[in-house]
């Protein structure tokens, strides 16, 4: 089964829980961090490290004592582990991981406004014409923001990244929120799941998460920085 985890950074705020949590993750983590400029950025990595703390509990393992390699695209894998795949995004306020053992590749955004010329220049002419069909400009921006989040997700799984043009594949949403992708990237089955929590959806965030398995969670889990440090 395909997890996945969020993590509000403001959790980090406070010098002293930040430092213990920093202590508590691989060396590998701590050197991307440290090559970080800006506080918040800091932040946002080190949330997400620890939702892959917190992921990688349901295997008996700890990310502070997992050995990293990079893969031909340049993602990062576990030497030792291989069988156990996983993806972090991180925006705003937040950071996600999911986690299996299936390809994954998952994102994190957060709503803003006056981005549907952005989709008019690089998304596909069905899904611009979705997002147009929406009465409201904050509709608009919602099924902006939810095709955007899909589409990285869908980049992110196949390991292309923005090496892939977003034209070159459609994002479709039903009705009754099923999603589907039409590509011709390769001959696999791609399936991806949207995540909706009250605490995200009023700070107008928006998650998905896109795999070769169609065997997702049904609900997004909270990662909590005192019970990780605690449990450490």
């Amino acid at each position: 089964m395909i997890k996945t985890y969020f993590m509000d950074i403001r959790q980090l705020q406070e010098n002293t829980v930040y430092e213990k949590a920093l202590s508590h993750i691989s060396p590998y983590r701590r050197q991307k961090i440290a090559l970080l400029k800006h506080q918040k950025d800091k932040d946002r990595s080190l949330a997400a490290a620890l939702s892959l703390h917190q992921a990688l509990t349901e295997y008996g393992l700890e990310e502070r004592m997992m050995e990293y390699d990079i893969g031909e695209q340049g993602k990062p894998y576990f030497r030792y582990h291989p069988e156990i795949c996983f993806s972090l995004s991180h925006s705003g306020d937040y950071a996600i991981c999911s986690i299996g053992e299936e390809t994954i590749g998952n994102d994190i955004e957060q709503i803003r406004d006056g981005r549907l010329r952005v989709a008019e220049r690089f998304f596909a002419e069905d899904e611009v014409l979705w997002i147009k069909q929406a009465e409201t400009a904050e509709e608009k921006d919602e099924r902006m923001f939810r095709l955007w989040t899909l589409k990285e997700s869908f980049l992110k799984v196949t390991g292309l990244g923005m090496s892939l043009p977003l034209k070159d594949f459609t994002v479709s949403i039903t009705g009754n929120g099923t999603v589907r992708i039409r590509q011709s990237v390769d001959e696999k089955n791609y399936f991806a799941k949207e995540y909706q929590m009250p605490v995200l959806e009023s700070e107008g965030y928006k998650i998905s998460v896109c795999s070769t398995s169609d065997d997702f969670a049904m609900e997004i889990e909270q990662t909590q920085v005192r019970n990780i440090i605690g449990m450490l």
